[in-house]
Parts: structure tokens; sequence; C-alpha cells
């Protein structure tokens, strides 16, 4: 009898997150536990990390000491390696603060290991927004004070040249700022960038805005001039203006600025004047306020179009619960389409299986305690619903359970991305939080489910809890049957050795890391995504 060459031998493939195969700890609810090594734990903590956020089994202050130690240690033993995974985090997984926290730390670490190589670009790589600068500079005082390395300098001021902006100025340059432009470019002496002869004259202006200096505007600088003629008109005829929305264009006019501009109400005709100029982000968080104050469906036809641009959806680098959020807090018809073809964009990494998938999603206590940020109701058991749901509805065979101390069977209603609502089916799924309990028992749950399926994937923050009859969660299906954990929170341990062996783990709030599961699914092995 033959025992390898059987019907069901196929490659075993690597991926990048690797555990040791015997548990060295414990989960946080008392099960065996394996170690990663510490580019996988940094990496599946840092895709989760809103830093300075409690989650469930972690207080913010143990967290973040957590992800520091762990930048530290890979910054001096591969910084070629964090060279490339600080960029992704920031541009292609969409995580804001971690990055930059990350960059901060490692250059604190290179140096005091004498590494003086990669420092500057480390830096500059993961500064993408103008008003970035000015929170590196926040995080690094605060934590180390004014003494700031000549590297970080460097290349903070390479992201002032990329930046910085009379549009950004106005839109970021503000007194609930601790370091504004001026304290910026007084920090780091950015040189003006060769393609733009006009920075010279902002990083002055910057400077005599910052100190309280009256001085004329100069001639190179259009849009703060506008600004300032469009901030000498008397109060009652400001409304005027509304008729002329290129006019408040040119003046760099954000709906934030408008609101106040106009000492009063943000009615439909403000509204309607600022919206063409609007951000992806701000349109997107004003839909209420749009449907509250009586926007045209001429105009809301417009939002609608942009929110549902694939172009559009890539360049705002939303994460996909953002757009659950969205349909959350504003459930009017007129925005549902167009959030739902930006959903669709946002999870095109999710892929489509053929033949029998199960897919798992946890939804304990642990997964919907609390928010996945302080800004946000969004829980991360409804961000592993809206995956989960993805899943369903491509797959060809899928069969999506709910699961806590029991399991709950939710079948998706046919043809969801063809014109059925995902957002809906999420909202659905969601409802039945409870209903099975709140503990996390993955390994009981898999083999409570499990019933001749091609692969296995689930959704948790695979803290799970010792089984009742033996064997942890990567026995709980057959070897040969490939097992993906996509983790959500980034918690020390893992729930079963990954890396080899069909079992795998992902994670994160984007869908960056599921574009490794077609590599192992097609018997190739899977690099980082970077």
């Amino acid at each position: 009898m033959s025992k390898f060459n059987t019907a069901t031998a196929r490659p075993a493939p690597t991926s990048p997150v690797t555990t040791g195969r015997v548990p060295s700890g414990r989960t946080h609810e008392g099960a065996p536990g394996h170690a990663r090594d510490a580019k996988g734990e940094l990496f599946l903590l840092a895709v989760s990390n809103m830093v300075g956020e409690d989650t469930f089994y972690e207080k913010a202050g143990d967290r973040d000491e957590r992800f520091r130690a762990l930048v530290h240690r890979v910054a001096v033993a591969d910084g070629e390696w964090l060279a490339r995974f600080l960029p992704w985090l920031r541009g292609t997984a969409n995580l804001r603060t971690a990055p930059i926290v990350a960059a901060l730390e490692a250059v604190r670490a290179r140096l005091a290991a004498g590494l003086h190589g990669l420092n500057r670009q480390l830096v500059d790589s993961v500064l993408q927004r103008a008003d970035e600068p000015g929170e590196a500079l926040a995080y690094w005082t605060s934590r180390y004070g004014r003494a700031v390395p000549k590297p970080v300098k460097r290349g903070i001021a390479d992201a002032v040249r990329r930046l910085y902006g009379e549009r950004s100025l106005l839109k970021y340059d503000t007194d609930s700022r601790g370091f504004r432009f001026g304290d910026v470019v007084d920090l780091v002496h950015p040189a003006p960038a060769a393609d733009r002869p006009w920075q010279g004259e902002l990083f002055a202006h910057a400077l005599d805005r910052r100190h309280g200096r009256d001085k004329p505007i100069h001639p190179s600088l259009a849009v703060l001039r506008a600004r300032a003629e469009l901030a000498a008109l008397p109060v009652d005829g400001r409304r005027a203006v509304l008729a002329d929305p290129a006019r408040l264009a040119a003046a760099g006019m954000t709906w934030e600025a408008l609101a106040g501009w106009l000492q009063g109400p943000m009615d439909a005709a403000a509204w309607e004047a600022v919206i063409s100029s609007m951000g992806y982000m701000a349109l997107l968080r004003n839909l209420r306020n749009f449907d509250e104050a009586g926007v045209s469906d001429e105009v809301a036809g417009r939002v609608a179009a942009k929110l549902a641009d694939p172009a559009e959806v890539a360049r705002s680098r939303q994460l996909p619960f953002r757009f659950y959020s969205a349909h959350r807090n504003a459930p009017s018809l007129r925005w549902g389409h167009a959030l739902e073809k930006a959903l669709a964009s946002a999870t095109a990494n999710v892929p489509s299986f053929g033949g029998r998938t199960l897919v798992l999603v946890d939804t304990s206590a642990s997964m919907t305690g609390g928010a996945v940020s302080a800004r946000s109701t969004v829980t991360p058991a409804q961000a592993a619903a809206l995956f989960g749901v993805a899943l369903a509805a491509r797959g060809e065979r899928v069969d999506l359970y709910g699961f806590a101390d029991g399991v709950f069977r939710h079948r998706v209603r046919s043809g969801v991305w063809k014109g059925a609502s995902v957002l809906r089916e999420v909202e659905r799924f969601c409802a039945r939080t409870g209903e099975v309990g709140h503990g996390t028992r993955i390994a009981e749950a898999v083999r409570r489910t499990y019933s001749g399926h091609d692969r296995v994937v689930i959704l948790s923050d695979m803290q799970t809890m010792s089984g009742h009859y033996g064997g942890g969660v990567g026995e709980a299906a057959p070897a040969h049957v490939p097992m993906y954990g996509f983790n959500l929170q980034g918690y020390r341990h893992a729930a079963m050795p990954t890396g080899s062996g069909n079992r795998h783990e992902f994670g994160g709030f984007s869908d960056a890391t599921f574009r490794l599961i077609p590599l192992l699914e097609a018997g190739r092995n899977a690099g980082w995504p970077f």
C-alpha cells in the first residue's frame, strides 16, 4: 500500500510567517501557543496595530512596547528587510501611525548599534501626508527629547520637500497641532525642491505665520493670496461666494474651513459649493451630512461616481471596513450601490476559491469587545465578517460559519456581487453575534464544521481556548488540507504552527496579504508581500 503517492499528495509550499513546531507558550485564553520569529511577529502586529490603542488582551502601553522591541530587533538584524516592509505597510497595507513609529524607532536602534546607512530613507519612506512630518517630530520629541538625530531631520526634510504646498498648509497648519509647519521648517531646515521654485517663499510664510509676523503674502503663492482675499470679505457677504465654487477651490477651501468662514449653517448650498473639491475620505465621512442638508440628486450622483471609481478607491487608501462604517452611518439608498462597488475594489485581493471552502469567522468576546481604533465604531469581528462574506460571495462552494463557544451556519444570499448587498449581508451576519456564546474555541469549531472541504480559512484573533477533546487547531482538519489563519489582532502566540505543512497565517485590516493565498494554492512558495 502506498504511503506517500496518494490522491491527496500535493506540493507543501512555505509561507513567510513562521513559528516553532512545538508550543513554547500560551495564547491569552490558555491554549498551547507557538512563538513566531521576530519578523513574523512584527509583521502580524504591524498590519493590525493602530498604536496607542487598547485591545481586548493588551493594554496600549504593553502593546506599543512589544512593537518597539520587535522593531529594534529587526532593524539591527535586517535593516534591508525593514526598508522594504515599512513603505509597503504605509502605502499598500494602508496603515499610517505604525510605520511612522516603526521608522523612528528603527533609526534609534540602528544608531545605537552604530549602523548609519538606510536611516534617512527609512524616515522619508513612511511620510506620505503633509501633516506627518509634524507627527514624526511630535513622536520623537515627546519620547526622546528635542535632540533630534541628523538622519531623522534629513528624512523629514526630504518628505517636507515632497509634501509641503499651499493647500496642505491651509489644511493642516492649525493651532491644534503641537508642531506647526513653521516649527518643522525651523527644526529640519529643508531646502526648496528644485521643481518648486515657490517653496522657499512658502517656508518663509510658514515661519511668519507661526510667529505671528504680519507680512504680505508673496505673489508666487496664489492660493494663499486667494484665501486671504476671502478672509477679508465681510461675514454678511460671504454666502454670495457659494455661487462660485471655482473661487472657493482656488483658495484651497476645505469643508471644515468653509463651515468656520461662513459662520453659519452648512446647508445644501454650502455643501454643493465645496463638494467638488473635497477629498475621498472627506466625502466618505460626510454622506449623512449630505443627506441631512438635502444635497441635490445631481450632486449626490457625482459624489457616488467618485466613491465607486476604482482608481479613486486605490488612491484613497481606505481600509475595507471604512466602507462598512460609511454604510452604517449613512444607510440612504442613493449611496448603497457606490459603496458596494467601492468595497469590491477595496477587497480585490480576496481570492475566488474553486472547490469547497470552509470559512470560520470569530464572533467571540475578544473580537466584539471593542472597536479597531478609538475613532472607529467597527469591531474586529465586523472586519472579519466583511472578509468572510467576501470569500463566501466570490468562492465556488463556500460554507460560512460564525463561531465562539459553538458554531452557527450563515447562508450568503446568491448573487451578492451581481446586485445584492454585501454590506447588508455583513450586517445580517453581525446581527448574530452572541448567538453561540462568547468564548474562542477554534479547534472545536473546525472539527464541528469540516466535512471534506478543500481548504479552511479562519478569521480571528487566534487566541483560542484549550479544546475539550485534545489536539490543537492545526490538527483539527486533515494534514493535507490547507488551513489559512487570518489574524486581525497580532497577539504574540499563534494558535498553530505556521509557515509550512499546509498551515499558514496572514493578517491585517486590509486585503493586502490575501494576495499570497493564490501562490500557496498553486503549490508555490510565498514570500513576503513586498
